[in-house]
């Protein structure tokens, strides 16, 4: 902004110059519009920056499974899952089911929930820990996270794993669309038999011994007649596995659990109609 000053000389002719009066008119330029600050348009850029993570955070989440979810907050818990469910995905974020863990004192390092690996302990003998490798190195092939994985998708949403104090825990479980066995009975569906077959071919990897356990959902009225089918349920996957090539002295163990092992909240879905296969750890 500047100022103009602009001088005019009043009078009558040059004869009057001596009694000359001087005016003085003082004109205001405004260079440009000016502006009213800008103060506003940063606190609206950072609420948009804020929102677009908001919503990318909440894209993420949306894109990922429920295991992978619960792997990702085992990741910032406090303690060292002794008992952890994979979700079949063992890779960056090792499916886990919240529902299926007991919490213990810190052991390994958090990078454990993440990979799937179960921690060692302090001093463990060299036995032990190539014990725990063998079985890890069944869980990544079963989940489809080794180069010579011999699991596809519709083998793959049938099977979880879990690393336990006793050993590789595979769980295989109904889906609505496809059973374990056929409805009431105790015979396998071919899907099943493929699994077992599979499983079979892949715990050859170690001699390690086997315990085999049936699961059923909670229904009413079935209490004495749940008993005898999962025990017959088990006695059909040993069957299984020892024609697909298991030695029978690896079967070390095959139990019916009736409905009183659920492994959901809800007793009654049929998430809970099914079978676990157990590689156990050398001693058990």
């Amino acid at each position: 902004m500047h100022v103009s000053l602009t001088l005019q000389f009043g009078g009558v002719g040059m004869a009057q110059t001596g009694n000359q009066r001087i005016i003085i008119k003082r004109k205001k330029v405004v260079a440009g519009g000016g502006h009213h600050g800008g103060a506003w348009k940063v606190a609206y850029a950072d609420f948009v920056t804020a929102m677009m993570a908001f919503f990318l955070l909440m894209w993420i989440i949306n894109s990922i499974t429920e295991e992978q979810r619960d792997g990702l907050a085992n990741f910032f818990a406090t303690g060292t899952p002794v008992s952890t469910v994979s979700g079949g995905a063992d890779g960056m974020f090792g499916g886990r089911d919240s529902q299926s863990q007991q919490v213990g004192p810190a052991v390994g390092s958090g990078m454990d929930y993440i990979t799937g690996r179960m921690p060692t302990a302090r001093g463990a003998s060299a036995a032990q820990s190539s014990d725990i490798l063998a079985l890890e190195d069944i869980a990544r092939v079963l989940s489809g996270q080794s180069g010579e994985s011999l699991v596809d998708d519709a083998i793959q949403r049938h099977i979880i794993t879990r690393m336990t104090d006793e050993g590789l825990v595979i769980e295989v479980f109904s889906t609505p669309d496809a059973p374990v066995f056929q409805p009431g009975g105790t015979v396998l569906t071919p899907l099943s038999l493929a699994i077992i077959q599979m499983i079979a071919s892949v715990a050859a990897q170690v001699e390690n011994g086997i315990a085999v356990a049936a699961h059923l959902p909670q229904q009413a009225g079935t209490d004495q007649g749940a008993w005898a089918l999962t025990a017959a349920r088990a006695d059909t996957i040993r069957a299984a596995l020892e024609g697909a090539g298991v030695a029978p002295v690896r079967l070390r163990r095959v139990t019916g659990h009736a409905d009183r092992s659920p492994i959901t909240l809800d007793p009654t879905v049929q998430r809970n109609d099914r079978v676990e296969i157990t590689v156990l750890r050398n001693g058990r």
